[in-house]
């Protein structure tokens, strides 16, 4: 279970990065992108898109990373995983099942959600940059 500590960790680190960086993209934006130009509402609603679901995605991380700390608690995988489903189906997000998932399906989608933050992140980075091109070019009214 000692790797499921360094999971774990890689997890929350993940979560706490992918969201720092898109409070700071949407902290950013408006002081230095300013809110004029050819590509403002179209932009600047994608940019809030796409940095709201990272910040969704960083929560769902941290939640994750607290079950599998839960996992790593208990001595064997199969009743840490157990007591992973029952505190889901307690707080009604997932149906209790006879056979818990196994540790490497729960892993991959992990690893999915992470993908999908880190590339919604590339992506309001690239609107960002758009913003700060089109500010530049002095596209203002």
């Amino acid at each position: 279970m000692t790797d499921l500590s360094a999971i774990v960790a890689r997890l929350r680190r993940h979560g706490l990065a992918g969201g720092l960086l898109a409070v700071l993209i949407l902290a950013a934006a408006p002081p230095t992108a300013g809110a004029h130009g050819f590509a403002g509402p179209l932009a600047w609603g994608l940019l809030l898109a796409f940095c709201l679901l990272p910040l969704a995605l960083s929560v769902h991380l941290v939640f994750d990373a607290a079950l599998f700390r839960l996992a790593a608690s208990y001595g064997t995988e199969e009743a840490g995983l157990a007591a992973v489903d029952d505190v889901l189906a307690r707080m009604g997000l997932r149906e209790k099942s006879p056979a818990p998932a196994p540790l490497a399906a729960r892993l991959a989608g992990c690893r999915r959600l992470v993908r999908l933050q880190w590339a919604a992140l590339a992506v309001a980075l690239c609107l960002y940059a758009v913003l700060l091109l089109d500010a530049a070019g002095g596209g203002g009214a």
